[in-house]
């Protein structure tokens, strides 16, 4: 009997410690997080099969209360401020040359636009953006449909257009 509690406890301490490294430290599904759900299971089942329906209803309970305790306590904790990303990005993209650009102004392709891809546009080169989401090759003429923040949108130019 004994023997068992010991195995259930270090079971549910390990699945407890798997699950709190997956969740804080190694975020997305990992290993960590795969070990972690099995110890939890193994040892409530291991509970449930070798000790009885209460002792595998009092491990499901306690390692509920563990989990969500030592989660709570990492939350309030100062540990975790050591590691966190504190700073402040305040810097901002200078997008002042596409002020210098309006709809139907004319330009070429600098590289492919897959849909996304550099265009030059009264001598400036900028981010554009294919409006109807078409491939358009490197050295196509284009036109620019509308100036956003950071991009143009702009489209072929066809024969008609010239």
């Amino acid at each position: 009997m004994t023997l068992d509690l010991i195995i259930v406890i270090s079971l549910l301490a390990l699945g407890v410690l798997f699950m709190l490294v997956e969740i804080f430290l190694l975020p997305g599904i990992s290993i960590a997080g795969i070990a972690g759900a099995v110890f939890l299971i193994g040892g409530i089942a291991y509970a449930y099969i070798f000790m009885g329906t209460t002792a595998g209803n009092i491990s499901l309970a306690a390692s509920a209360a563990a989990l969500g305790g030592t989660f709570v306590w990492l939350l309030r904790s100062k540990s975790l401020r050591k590691i966190s990303l504190n700073t402040n990005i305040e810097s901002t993209v200078d997008n002042t040359n596409l002020q210098k650009m309006a709809a139907g102004d004319a330009g070429i392709t600098v590289s492919r636009l897959n849909p996304i891809g550099k265009v030059m546009v009264n001598g400036i080169v900028v981010e554009g953006k294919s409006v109807d989401g078409e491939f358009i090759d490197e050295d196509t003429d284009i036109e620019v449909v509308k100036v956003e923040t950071y991009n143009v949108l702009v489209k072929r130019k066809t024969n008609m257009d010239i």
